[in-house]
C-alpha cells in the first residue's frame, strides 16, 4: 500500500481477525482500486468479490455520528413517554439504564473488535433497543399485575421483583435463544457485510436479556422504595 499512500494503515478486524481493513487518507480511483484488488487476490488467493472499497469523508462521518446519536435519543424519547403513559415514570426511567446500558455494550463491541462504523451500526443499535425493551416491557407488565394484588398490604418490592421475573424468566430465555440462533445462523454462514451487523446483534441480545432482568428491575425497585420512604418521612 506504500506506493499508493505511504502513511495508510492496516488493522486487524472481525471477531476472530480475520478481516483486514486498509484506512488510506488519499482517495483512490477505479484504475488504483482495480490494481489493489489484482494484487491482494494473486498475493493472497483472495476472491475479489471479498474486497470492498468504501469513501468516508470528515463531512461524511460527522454527518453519520450525528444521525446516529440523533436516532438513539429520539427512541429512549419515545420510549420513555409510552412506558410512563401505560405503567409510569420509574418503570421508564429503569427502562433507560438498561437501554443505555446495552447501547454501551454495543459501542464497546464495535470499538474493541474495531468493526468499521457505518449505517450497518445505527440499524443493529436500534434494532437491539428495540428488542431490550420488549423484553423489559414484558416484565414491567406482570410487576404491574403483581403489584395489584398488593393493594392495601404493605408491600416487598424486593421479593415482589423476584417472584416478578421467576414468572417470565422461561420466557425471556426461550425468545432470547430462539433469536440467538437465528442471528448465529446469520454469522457462520453470512457474508463479512452480514457479520458485522450479526455478531454486535449477538452481543447486544445477551446484553438486553441480562440488562432486564438484573438492571431495568433492580432500578425500579430503587425508585419504588426511595419514593415510599420520601412519602413516609
Amino acid at each position: 500500500m506504500d506506493k499508493y499512500d505511504p502513511e495508510a494503515t492496516v488493522t486487524h478486524a472481525g471477531p476472530n481477525r480475520d478481516q483486514v481493513i486498509v484506512r488510506t487518507k488519499v482517495t483512490l480511483d477505479n484504475a488504483k482500486r482495480a490494481e489493489i484488488i489484482k494484487a491482494f487476490s494473486d498475493k493472497y488467493v483472495i476472491e475479489p468479490k471479498n474486497i470492498a472499497f468504501e469513501t468516508i469523508g470528515p463531512t461524511v462521518g460527522k454527518e453519520l455520528s450525528t444521525q446516529a446519536i440523533i436516532a438513539v435519543l429520539l427512541a429512549f424519547a419515545g420510549i420513555m413517554v409510552y412506558v410512563s403513559f401505560r405503567f409510569e415514570w420509574k418503570f421508564g426511567l429503569a427502562a433507560l439504564v438498561a437501554l443505555f446500558h446495552d447501547t454501551a455494550m454495543m459501542v464497546a463491541t464495535y470499538a474493541v473488535f474495531q468493526i468499521p462504523v457505518n449505517s450497518t451500526f445505527i440499524a443493529a443499535l436500534l434494532t437491539i433497543i428495540g428488542y431490550s425493551i420488549n423484553d423489559t416491557i414484558v416484565i414491567f407488565d406482570r410487576i404491574r399485575e403483581n403489584l395489584k394484588h398488593e393493594h392495601g398490604r404493605k408491600t416487598d418490592y424486593d421479593k415482589l421483583v423476584n417472584e416478578s421475573v421467576t414468572q417470565t424468566l422461561a420466557r425471556s430465555i426461550n425468545t432470547s435463544i430462539t433469536t440467538l440462533l437465528t442471528i448465529l445462523a446469520l454469522y457462520f454462514l453470512g457474508v463479512p457485510a452480514i457479520k458485522e451487523f450479526a455478531f454486535p446483534m449477538i452481543v447486544g441480545i445477551v446484553s438486553g436479556c441480562y440488562s432486564t432482568i438484573f438492571i431495568a428491575s433492580p432500578v425500579w425497585v430503587i425508585l419504588r422504595q426511595k419514593a415510599k420512604a420520601r412519602a413516609a418521612s
